[in-house]
């Protein structure tokens, strides 16, 4: 799917290139040396090339302070070739990740993070979704089942996957349910679920037994187990047995996420160029 995504991309950049002779750029920043953070900046960068984007990263030290990270976001809201600007997260905790967030150009926003793009998405009314509920979304649509009037679960109630996770559904005519740390008797509400969405960050917690039959499952979570492997939130091979569509981890919703933020770059692309 990710793949048949971004080839959709790279045609319309083509397009693009063709008509105003700009293409679409992207401007990635990485603060210190998070090892996960590191493999996430490769991938957004490999997947630019390979639709054709301009691309940029730039890396800042453990100790960079909050005024140099800000003039680096303000100078890149004023760059006309830059089109999307990401600062990958988590920032080293001396950093404020809300300032950082609040200083982006909302236009520029690809990982629609922006107050003004979560109320957008709230209402309704939005040019960018959040990457990871956007590429839920349309693994769901590839199933061909309707999410209008079934039970949706989302489990986890983050501002990056979580609740606009379930604003989404919600718009498509779902019957929401959030499930949190605090929900009471959670195998109850997710065994309702005709689609389940788990979002909660902790290895193999939906297990086959929690989940109805026939179900939708989308597993967004990556961990790693005792053994070092990577594994998601939800239990595969039990869940597998009752599940009618499932996603695996790695090779699911990862690929999908980062193939929606280039859809997003595309998307600030032709909006901003004139």
């Amino acid at each position: 799917m990710a793949l048949r995504v971004r080839e959709k991309i790279k045609k319309d950049v083509d397009e693009l290139v063709q008509k105003t002779g700009k293409r679409p750029g992207l401007a990635v920043i990485i603060v210190g040396e998070d090892p996960a953070s590191q493999v996430y900046v490769r991938n957004k960068a490999k997947g630019c090339e390979e639709v054709g984007f301009h691309s940029e990263v730039y890396r800042l030290p453990e100790a960079a302070q909050m005024e140099e990270l800000l003039a680096l976001v303000h100078k890149l809201n004023e760059d006309e070739n830059i089109h999307g600007i990401l600062c990958q997260l988590p920032l080293p905790k001396h950093l404020d990740e809300t300032e950082v967030i609040l200083a982006i150009d909302p236009n520029k926003d690809v990982d629609a993070f922006h107050p003004v793009n979560t109320g957008k998405i709230m209402i309704g009314n939005y040019s960018f979704l959040p990457c990871t509920p956007a590429g839920v979304m349309e693994l769901i649509a590839s199933t061909g089942v309707e999410i209008a009037g079934k039970e949706c679960v989302v489990v986890g109630r983050s501002n990056i996957v979580g609740k606009p996770q379930a604003m989404l559904l919600l718009q498509k005519n779902g019957t929401v349910t959030i499930c949190h740390s605090k929900t009471k008797n959670l195998a109850e509400t997710t065994k309702r679920a005709d689609i389940l969405v788990v979002a909660v960050g902790r290895a193999n917690f939906i297990t086959g037994d929690m989940i109805k039959e026939g179900a939708i499952v989308i597993d967004v979570g990556i961990n790693r187990n005792e053994e070092g492997k990577l594994v998601g939130d939800v239990h595969f091979d039990s869940a597998e047995k009752v599940a009618s569509y499932i996603t695996p981890v790695p090779g699911g919703v990862g690929p999908m996420t980062i193939t929606m933020l280039l859809k997003n770059t595309l998307t600030a692309a032709q909006q901003q160029i004139k």
